[in-house]
């Protein structure tokens, strides 16, 4: 393994017998550290002939993907940037259609085929419509990567079923699947593929060395002189060596920065003084400092030394940190300017003065509901910024939201945040415990099941239903359910028992955040923070359940009451009945 991903790259094209050329292609190989953050990508692009304006709608394509994927957040993952990126080109290329020749007639439109590898760390993404290919050789053998959107009428007769431009919504292919080191990836346009055979491509290539741009002008050539008639385009990418499945940056700092040791008031520490230790676990070690150079309070976090040995907790540890830098919210805890050379590995965080949502529960225990609206409100705006980039808080519970002396909830420990855009890049670190905590743990968890933007919603719909009723939605039984029959099986306490303030629909709204089975919640937090203002139809029609669902012993004990006070009266009534 390298400590970087190399490619060799060779590119030709040629209009061939045609007069002008309506294809276009580009690759990208940039420099670390966006090498390792976005990955090398490579488009390919084949205008309809029929199009006088089909240049436009390659070049374009190609252009605007090159130049805009490397603009999207590295926390994203290649799937969502790409067809980000992808949506809006073929956006403006259907607006261009509809005002020109093309809106009466497609075949006359800013319309293209579009193929594109991006290969970040060990995978290779596929993005595919037309007809253009895209092939692995492997082993000696190739592999057609892509299909062709292709419709034959008849022998010599066929069109595009899909392409760039066509439709105002873009369907688009996408795959992905592991790299090895040797691999070589053919990109060619129909110009090209239907006039070279496969033996011939592998021949040129095994001759080729390191000058792929020759061997992709040989094999066009060969295509010409085979008789193609169109525009040939051709793109050859080999994997020369892959990087070690890891973010380089972190394992860097693993390497190089030693655990610090357990930090005393008044202690000086890289630049800080120590004030006190605010809070101390299994897991890190909280401290309040001033930064001498400036004299602002801070946080600073250390991990605990009882974890040294253990390379997944400090992975994580330190992706807090880069985290906290990719959020910009006034409800997501914000990083510490870095000024100076660290000697140690920590993470230094702003100091907010207040308390945290588990002490404002505690002093605060029959909040109003508005009160409650407003503080799920900002929590949702905090996981929205996560759930933005691609991320999944994955422990969201009172004790990790803080409120300031303004009001203002932010949320704070990032140690089980997912990233995807990093978890692409990196193997996941074996875990021997589940991420999160138990009590606000989604219920796909307990299953092994990989997490959602719909688990960050159920431990946000436990603590709207905590704040109301002071316990939980299902007690503790969600922990002990490691089936999915056992799920099925967990019953809702509903909150009309024991609030009488609280709206059925209110309750109906948080039943539904919590539902056991996250296709059954909200698609969206916005779904779930308008069902708590506004009456859902679906919930005003929810009757509370009878008291022998709700609490079978109170309803028996009621019953009994009821029955002894009628056989009382009976007595009283008719003293027949005594003799």
């Amino acid at each position: 393994m390298s400590s970087t991903l190399k490619l060799t790259i060779g590119q030709h094209t040629d209009k061939g017998r045609k007069e002008t050329n309506q294809d276009f292609h580009g690759a990208l190989l940039p420099p670390e550290p966006q090498l390792g953050a976005k990955g090398a990508a490579i488009a390919l692009a084949d205008g309809i002939s029929s199009s006088d304006v089909a240049h436009v709608a390659s070049a374009f394509a190609v252009r605007g993907f090159l130049d805009d994927y490397y603009c999207t957040s590295d926390a994203w993952s290649v799937k969502t940037s790409a067809l980000r990126v992808l949506g809006a080109t073929n956006s403006w290329l259907h607006s261009q259609t509809q005002q020109g020749q093309g809106r009466y007639n497609k075949d006359h439109g800013h319309v293209c085929t579009f193929s594109a590898l991006v290969i970040k760390s060990t995978t290779a993404h596929i993005l595919h419509v037309g007809d253009g290919r895209i092939t692995l050789l492997r082993g000696g053998k190739f592999e057609q990567l892509t299909n062709d959107h292709r419709i034959v009428v008849s022998e010599g007769k066929s069109y595009l079923s899909r392409a760039l431009g066509i439709h105002p919504q873009l369907d688009i292919d996408y795959r992905s699947l592991p790299v090895e080191s040797g691999d070589v990836f053919v990109l060619a346009t129909d110009g090209v593929y239907e006039h070279v055979d496969q033996d011939f491509i592998r021949q040129t290539l095994d001759g080729a060395g390191d000058d792929l741009d020759a061997a992709a002008a040989t094999i066009v050539a060969a295509a010409f002189r085979n008789g193609s008639p169109d525009n040939l385009t051709l793109q050859l990418v080999r994997v020369d060596a892959l990087p070690e499945q890891r973010i380089e940056e972190i394992h860097q700092q693993l390497a190089e920065l030693p655990l610090p040791p357990l930090l005393q008031p008044r202690a000086e520490f890289d630049g800080y003084t120590i004030v006190r230790e605010i809070h101390g676990s299994s897991r890190s070690h909280l401290y309040l400092a001033t930064d001498n150079d400036s004299g602002e309070k801070v946080v600073i976090k250390i991990p605990s030394v009882d974890l040294a040995n253990d390379p997944g907790h400090l992975e994580a540890f330190l992706m807090e940190e880069w985290i906290a830098r990719r959020i910009d919210s006034i409800h997501v805890l914000k990083p510490g300017t870095q000024t100076r050379k660290r000697n140690f590995l920590y993470v230094v965080t702003e100091y907010i003065e207040g308390q945290t949502l588990a002490q404002w529960m505690r002093d605060n225990p029959a909040p109003e509901l508005e009160t409650v609206r407003e503080l799920i409100e900002q929590i949702a705006r905090g996981l929205q910024a996560f759930h933005r980039l691609e991320m999944l808080h994955q422990d969201l519970r009172p004790e990790n939201i803080l409120i300031d002396r303004a009001g203002t909830l932010k949320l704070i420990d990032f140690g089980s945040v997912r990233v995807a855009g990093v978890a692409e890049a990196v193997l996941p670190a074996e875990r021997s415990t589940m991420l999160g905590t138990l009590q606000y743990a989604a219920p796909e968890y307990f299953l092994w099941e990989e997490g959602s933007t719909r688990s960050d919603l159920f431990s946000l719909g436990v603590i709207a239903y905590q704040l109301l009723s002071g316990r939980l939605p299902y007690g503790a039984e969600v922990a002990k359910c490691k089936t999915a029959a056992e799920q099925k099986r967990l019953k809702y306490a509903s909150l009309l028992e024991g609030r009488n303030d609280v709206p059925v629909w209110v309750d109906g709204a948080i039943k539904k955040a919590v539902h056991p089975n996250p296709e059954w919640r909200h698609d969206e937090l916005s779904e779930f923070i308008y069902d708590l203002r506004h009456p859902n139809r679906a919930f005003l029609s929810t009757r509370a359940p009878p008291l022998i669902e709700r609490n079978p012993l109170v309803f028996w004990k009621s019953l009994s009451l009821g029955l002894a006070l009628v056989l009382i009266v009976l007595l009283a009534t008719h003293p027949w009945i005594r003799s």
